[in-house]
């Protein structure tokens, strides 16, 4: 029997992690009062093998996702179909506000974006994102990915 496109393409959990290791941006998706889906983008980082970031506590995320917590991620990349690359993550949102876990989770952020930071600037960088700020750890309960490069390989 034949293997189905969607196996084809599904990425393995380590070509996973090593992709979201290469991104930058987060598409952030959460449930506006109406129902309807409210999107940003955001930079992110990774602890525990979760994806969190940080934001305005008073940003329409934040509302939203203390209304309802369901959120789903995207990470993508790829210009053309056969190099589409991407991973989708549902999951219920858990804010932190607590002084400890914000900062690590800012330093977070500010690590995975910034590599090349001088370490002794880590903390100063993190505490500049928890001024007004709720951190977001993601709580995966499914993980969809893609890699139409690997259709290359099929041909």
């Amino acid at each position: 029997m034949a293997q189905n496109r969607r196996d084809q393409i599904r990425m393995t959990e380590q070509e996973v992690v090593a992709f979201i290791e290469e991104q930058k941006s987060l598409q952030v998706a959460c449930l506006g009062r109406d129902g309807s889906p409210h999107l940003s983008t955001l930079w992110f980082g990774v602890i525990d093998g979760k994806l969190v970031f940080e934001t305005y506590t008073r940003s329409q995320k934040i509302v939203n996702l203390r209304r309802d917590p369901r959120i789903t991620v995207l990470l993508e990349d790829g210009l053309e179909y056969e190099r589409l690359r991407g991973v989708m993550i549902k999951g219920t949102a858990t804010l932190v506000d607590d002084e400890k876990g914000l900062h690590d989770l800012a330093r977070a952020v500010v690590e995975h974006n910034q590599p090349g930071l001088d370490p002794d600037l880590l903390d100063v960088a993190a505490a500049h994102l928890t001024v007004k700020r709720t951190g977001v750890m993601v709580e995966p309960h499914k993980v969809v990915s893609w890699d139409h490069t690997k259709l290359a390989d099929l041909h």
